[in-house]
């Protein structure tokens, strides 16, 4: 490929790797419905209940890498299967990557193959909002971690319940799944170094592609600093460290997008822009709240609570997750 030699995959490892994050998203999945991690043991036959949370995650997660993986295989571009990252977050996860092992011919094929994980991530996360906002959730109790609403996450829910909630309410894990996935691709947009967005900004603006990188860092370390957010300091880091500001031109460097691609280019940055959360975690300790019962599906399924919400009157929330003092009970996220 490319005139390199192919490389031998170690699929034993991409397996093994895939089956320990869908334990651990499956864990943390029966985590937020109230599975208490020290009776796994007495409680086995509970952690099923994390299915609906992991099997939509890790179907967004694989559905974004396979969109890499299968593009660059068009393109003749040697490429690893997706690695899967477990890890004890609340979400049960790091997320996945491919790793490409050889140049890329040309912008074109850059173009398409950093554009198709996110462009198939997307789809299926929309879905996922869309299909869980009609499904009841799980009553819960304790302290809440905030979820920040993005622009096309309201616009979802707008357009699943007919209008914006004046308060909160649960969500479904299939919906909590599908705000993850929005995350994420808000994340691997970033047009910086060599994420997605770093290949998408690249094959459009060629060697000018490493102002935009840098000012995506200024960015970022400024929505740290400044916005409240501090894991935007991770990511600015993470970026200088792992990847870089630059981008490694491909073959040829010089030909340029067609008006299709740019087009295409530019609507997912602007995916970005209505993604993108300045604050997607906000954690509280408000003590014990009651728990509340389970309501029905769709506009009267949205659950009232007189107390203080954390963002905003639209507040998405989740339950006490990585709380140390949380009630027994069920744990969802909450919008």
């Amino acid at each position: 490929m490319n005139g390199e030699a192919t490389r031998p995959q170690r699929t034993w490892l991409h397996v093994a790797l895939f089956c320990a994050t869908f334990i651990t998203t499956t864990i943390a999945g029966a985590w937020q419905n109230g599975m208490e991690l020290l009776t796994i043991q007495s409680h086995p036959a509970e952690i099923l209940s994390g299915l609906p949370f992991s099997c939509t995650l890790m179907a967004i997660l694989l559905v974004h890498e396979m969109g890499h993986y299968l593009m660059s295989r068009r393109y003749g571009v040697e490429a690893t299967l997706p690695f899967f990252i477990p890890g004890p977050s609340f979400i049960g996860t790091f997320g996945a990557f491919i790793k490409m092992q050889s140049r890329m011919p040309d912008r074109r094929s850059l173009f398409d193959i950093g554009a198709a994980g996110p462009l198939a991530g997307l789809i299926f996360s929309i879905a996922a909002v869309v299909i869980g906002l009609h499904l009841k959730a799980p009553p819960q109790t304790g302290p809440d971690i905030g979820l920040g609403p993005s622009v096309l996450f309201m616009f979802l829910v707008r357009l699943s319940l007919g209008g914006l909630p004046e308060e909160t309410f649960a969500l479904h894990p299939v919906a909590a799944a599908g705000w993850v996935g929005l995350f994420v691709t808000a994340i691997n947009l970033f047009p910086a170094g060599q994420l997605d967005g770093g290949h998408v900004s690249y094959a459009l603006f060629g060697r000018r592609h490493v102002w935009v990188s840098c000012l995506t860092v200024i960015l970022l370390f400024a929505f740290g600093l400044i916005g409240g957010w501090l894991g935007w300091l991770v990511w600015a880091v993470l970026i200088l460290g792992l990847t870089g500001l630059r981008h490694p031109p491909p073959v040829d460097p010089e030909t340029p997008l067609d008006s299709k691609r740019k087009f295409l280019g530019w609507f997912l940055l602007a995916t970005l822009a209505v993604t993108f959360t300045p604050v997607p975690f906000t954690f509280t300790e408000n003590g014990t709240r009651e728990e509340r019962p389970s309501a029905p599906e769709g506009r009267e399924g949205l659950q009232r609570t007189n107390e203080k919400e954390v963002l905003d009157e639209r507040a998405i929330e989740l339950a006490p997750i990585l709380s140390h003092h949380h009630a027994p009970g069920g744990r969802a996220f909450h919008l």
